[in-house]
Order: C-alpha cells, then structure tokens, then sequence
C-alpha cells in the first residue's frame, strides 16, 4: 500500500520514535499522544482494519494481543495500560492501517 501512511513509517519513509521492532510488528510514539505514554502498535503486514480480520491473521493478532503489555511495560506502566482498536471512521480510525493504542501514566483521558 503505497499510500498508507503507516507502510510508510514502516519502510522509513516517514520518520518515527520507534519503540520496538521485529518481523511482525512494529510500535512508535504517537505524534499527538493523549496520555504521557501513548504508542500505536501496528502489524508489518498491511491489514486495514480489525473488521478486515480474517483466520489468516489469527496467529499475528494473537502474537500482537501478547506483545501489549510487554510493550506497556518496557514504557514503566507497571501499575496498568489502556489498549483502544479505533475500527473503520464511525469508531474513529483515522488511518486506514490496524492499529492498536497503549496509552497509560500521567494525564489518561477518562471516558465522559
């Protein structure tokens, strides 16, 4: 995908804060973090959305549901973490790419 942003990211052409990288998934900074923690964890593979989810990506979700909170960890949330999946426009995915929030620590926002 040529014009998602995240492939981008991914292959380098848009600069990152990377956090962690290995040959399934890749998580960085959030760029306009909610939270004093705030990565988006997303699959090397592009898959735009978890309604896109199909049993082929089974052992991928899975690998990236248990990567979470060692992600969290690695990042000193050790008393707890959010996780958010945005799905399609209407559940405010702004980027067309999976992709799964960890915010945590200092100014969480609440759920008004």
């Amino acid at each position: 995908m040529t014009d998602c942003l995240f492939c981008k990211i991914i292959a380098g052409d848009i600069p990152s804060d990377k956090v962690y990288e290995d040959d399934l998934l890749y998580a960085f900074k959030d760029i306009s973090p909610k939270a004093s923690v705030h990565l988006l964890v997303i699959p090397k593979v592009h898959i735009e959305s978890l309604d896109s989810l199909n049993a082929e990506h089974q052992q991928l979700i899975g690998y990236m549901m248990l990567k979470l909170p060692e992600l969290a960890k690695s990042q000193g949330l050790d008393d707890g973490f959010r996780t958010i999946i945005n799905t399609g426009p209407g559940g405010g995915q702004e980027v067309g790419h999976l992709h799964s929030h960890i915010l945590g620590g200092k100014n969480m926002p609440g759920f008004n």
